[in-house]
């Protein structure tokens, strides 16, 4: 019940609450960012999609650590959701700069997240941390695919994004090295057909 009561309270603070994170924003020292209303526009609706990407941590991340029954892995993954909110601070702030709204299906996709990591979570850990090791994989290229994307004058948008790109690699880093299984090829497909669906349709709504 506690833990259910945990991942509830979470669940409300991701999706109704003001993020707050606990580490500064990065920022490129000196480098001011001028965008055209089209560059605003076109950064907007990236980072709208990395702060779906953000969301869906805070649901994954919740879920893997409520069907765990490891207590060192529960807390491993408490602090890396986190350091996720820092993420979500970020890129809410930045959609807020930009002039830009998060997407309106967030509710949407923090179920579907956490459904998969609930799911993830309990074909056991060694599973689950796969599961994690390769959403974080596809997140990091996602994230090399955005910093190639964004305008090049975004300095503000870019700096957050490379920060993110290196976060994640350090959680994939750290769930193989606590003993993540390898996931079968098909399933590394689906993920990343589940991610571009969800990519897509963020971009736009």
């Amino acid at each position: 019940m506690d833990r259910f009561l945990g991942a509830l309270d979470q669940t409300l603070r991701t999706l109704f609450a003001t993020p707050r994170g606990t580490r500064p924003c990065p920022v490129v020292p000196n480098e001011a960012t001028h965008l055209g209303a089209d560059e605003r526009r076109h950064a907007g609706a990236l980072m709208r999609v990395n702060h779906v990407g953000e969301i869906c941590a805070q649901a994954l991340y919740t879920a893997q650590a409520m069907a765990t029954r490891n207590e060192g892995l529960r807390l491993q993954l408490e602090q890396a959701a986190r350091e996720e909110t820092d993420h979500l601070a970020w890129t809410k702030a930045r959609l807020d700069e930009l002039g830009a709204r998060p997407s309106l299906l967030n509710p949407l996709w923090y179920a579907g997240a956490f459904g998969l990591g609930l799911v993830a979570g309990r074909f056991g850990d060694p599973v689950s941390l796969g599961f994690l090791v390769e959403t974080e994989r596809q997140v990091e290229a996602h994230l090399q695919g955005h910093l190639d994307r964004l305008p090049a004058a975004d300095h503000a948008s870019r700096a957050i994004v490379a920060q993110m790109k290196d976060d994640e690699a350090a959680h994939a880093n750290l769930a193989l090295a606590s003993g993540a299984a390898e996931l079968p090829a098909a399933v590394k497909a689906a993920m990343r057909t589940a991610a571009r669906v969800m990519t897509t349709t963020a971009h736009y709504i």
